[in-house]
């Protein structure tokens, strides 16, 4: 592989699986420093096995694991957890355990699981949950925690664990959407200042728009590269196989392909024309460059109603949701 002094994680021709019996093709790729790396695929095409084997977590195949071109076998596993922090997927429920006593855990491999906390043990990890967020929440119990508080706190952990490179295996999973977008500006920020981020997703929009390399699996195979990259060489095109589901590449959306009704002209500008364009394409009309009948005006100026004006006659209607029932109701193909 080329060799670039910016790399802190090398996977090269990487076989992973169970038993003998290898998941998927040889996986080569890389991180750089500072660098927030997305993973995407199929549930159960092995993402988490991929991330536990580059963790040390479980024996590769064959091939090679990399981290600052240093091969991961000859790291002790105290050596290996000053390289690498890792969140998984399962949810943390003990009992009686603080957000404190969590985040010192991530101390083990510079104090040992019975060492002692001195001052500067104890600032790390007081830094490490103020960065994330839960500062004056040091003695709240896991389990009385929202689950966005819960993966900050993990976050903290291995944080305090002090790693140049942070594996987290679907890091916004069963997250409300605003919790799930103040878990990626953490991550965004933590970049920032150097680390690295591997990180699995089924967050496809949060992948293309945050991540700065994505690490597409597709098959039995890899494909790394920048999200725009990959939409522009149309990497994603058949990530799903699917006759129901396409992508868009000008947008980088997946989207249902829609029963066609036909196509509607729309006149108007701004914010609401654009939202009726999408209203109107989720019903199956796409939007006609000359004038049809009937056709649609957006709100504008004074008159805050979608107007449909027909051949000779015209409604107002106060939502799109309206507009839209009233289309789906007449269902003809529109020329």
């Amino acid at each position: 592989m080329e060799n670039n002094s910016n790399e802190i994680l090398v996977i090269d021709s990487l076989k992973i699986g169970y038993a003998s019996k290898s998941l998927l093709s040889p996986l080569s790729a890389s991180a750089n420093s500072g660098e927030m790396v997305a993973i995407l695929g199929r549930n159960g095409i092995g993402k988490s096995t991929l991330l536990r084997t580059i963790q040390g977590l479980q024996p590769s195949l064959g091939g090679n694991v990399l981290i600052d071109g240093k091969n991961i076998s000859i790291f002790s596993g105290i050596q290996l957890a000053r390289k690498i922090g890792y969140i998984s997927t399962e949810i943390v429920k003990v009992s009686h355990m603080t957000i404190y006593d969590l985040v010192a855990l991530g101390r083990f491999p510079y104090t040992n699981w019975i060492g002692r906390i001195d001052y500067d043990t104890h600032k790390i990890i007081h830094d490490s949950i103020e960065k994330t967020g839960l500062k004056g929440l040091e003695d709240r119990y896991i389990s009385e925690l929202s689950d966005g508080e819960r993966q900050r706190a993990m976050i903290a952990r291995i944080l305090a664990q002090d790693t140049d490179i942070l594996i987290m295996d679907e890091p916004t999973a069963f997250l409300d959407i605003a919790s799930k977008y103040e878990i990626v500006n953490l991550m965004r920020g933590l970049t920032s200042e150097g680390k690295t981020i591997i990180f699995s997703t089924h967050d496809f929009n949060i992948a293309i728009n945050q991540a700065d390399k994505i690490w597409l699996i597709h098959g039995s195979d890899l494909t790394e590269g920048a999200p725009e990259d990959l939409i522009l060489t149309d990497a994603f095109n058949h990530l799903f196989d699917s006759e129901i589901v396409g992508f868009n590449p000008e947008d980088g959306s997946f989207a249902f392909h829609n029963k066609y009704r036909g196509q509607i002209f729309i006149e108007g500008k701004g914010i609401k024309r654009h939202w009726t364009e999408k209203a109107l394409e989720r019903i199956g009309f796409l939007p006609a460059v000359t004038k049809t009948i009937p056709f649609v005006q957006v709100p504008a100026g004074k008159n805050d109603k979608w107007i449909l004006c027909e051949k000779e006659s015209s409604s107002a209607f106060g939502s799109l949701y309206d507009l839209t029932r009233k289309l789906v109701m007449v269902d003809k193909v529109l020329t």
